[in-house]
């Protein structure tokens, strides 16, 4: 693999991106995606997800493990799909630029679909992996929703708004999984809630106003997405597949 040309580090120029009320639909925000995006459209049409007015939020974790990992542009250029960083994307730009993070084998966390693409393809999706922030503020109803990948380094959400993270800030909310090993209810000020994947849970997990929302819907036959709307705080619930008369004289 050639090395490119990209920055070292993922969110260096955008760190929080802010999101007004959504007047017209619905907000809502995914776990890890990993490159399971037909997956994904199939959840999002269980909940009759309506682009025309639906935004969807994801928190990171777009590529890598999954098969699909290749369609990530595509699905950034669609208006309603909003992203941040995650640690998957910051492998990605590492390994493209030729300085791969010593303590990770990218290739054995699902870094290898890389190795099947043109350098200009390549590159094309680096620089949009490289270009995403490292938090989105939600606007809702009821107050401002925060999304970060991993963990979350302050005890207030206005923290985030800093000029400058140090650089180990930005690797906990890339990589920290302490929150949620410690199992820590302390809420962070400021904020209604922020929302976090990276740690695969069974189920949506809540420690004070945090919510763990990566049910595992990359992990074919074992989990599933969690579409989580950020004004009830709830996941939506998938409408239930219509049966027919003849269907249902069979049951």
């Amino acid at each position: 693999m050639s090395s490119l040309a990209v920055t070292a580090l993922p969110t260096s120029s955008l760190q929080l991106v802010r999101f007004s009320v959504n007047r017209i639909g619905r907000d809502i925000a995914v776990g890890d995606i990993h490159g399971c995006f037909s997956a994904l459209q199939s959840a999002l049409s269980a909940i009759d997800f309506d682009p025309l007015s639906d935004r969807l939020f994801s928190v990171g974790d777009l590529v890598d493990r999954g098969p699909e990992s290749h369609r990530v542009i595509e699905w950034l250029d669609k208006p309603w799909f909003h992203a941040i960083c995650g640690n998957h994307e910051q492998m990605v730009c590492r390994t493209a630029g030729g300085n791969p993070l010593p303590d990770v084998d990218h290739m054995k966390h699902g870094g290898e679909w890389m190795l099947r693409l043109s350098e200009c393809t390549l590159s094309a999706i680096v620089e949009r992996l490289a270009a995403l922030p490292l938090a989105f503020e939600v606007q809702t109803g009821d107050g401002p929703v925060g999304l970060v990948h991993a963990g979350y380094p302050f005890e207030d959400w206005d923290d985030i708004r800093s000029f400058h993270l140090a650089e180990s800030a930005i690797d906990c909310c890339l990589w920290s999984r302490d929150r949620y090993a410690r199992r820590a209810e302390q809420h962070v000020a400021n904020v209604r809630a922020v929302i976090h994947g990276h740690t695969t849970v069974n189920e949506v997990q809540r420690l004070g106003n945090t919510i763990f929302i990566d049910t595992g819907g990359w992990r074919r036959g074992v989990g599933h997405f969690t579409l989580l709307d950020l004004q009830t705080l709830a996941p939506v619930k998938a409408r239930m597949p219509t049966i027919t008369q003849d269907e249902r004289a069979t049951v």
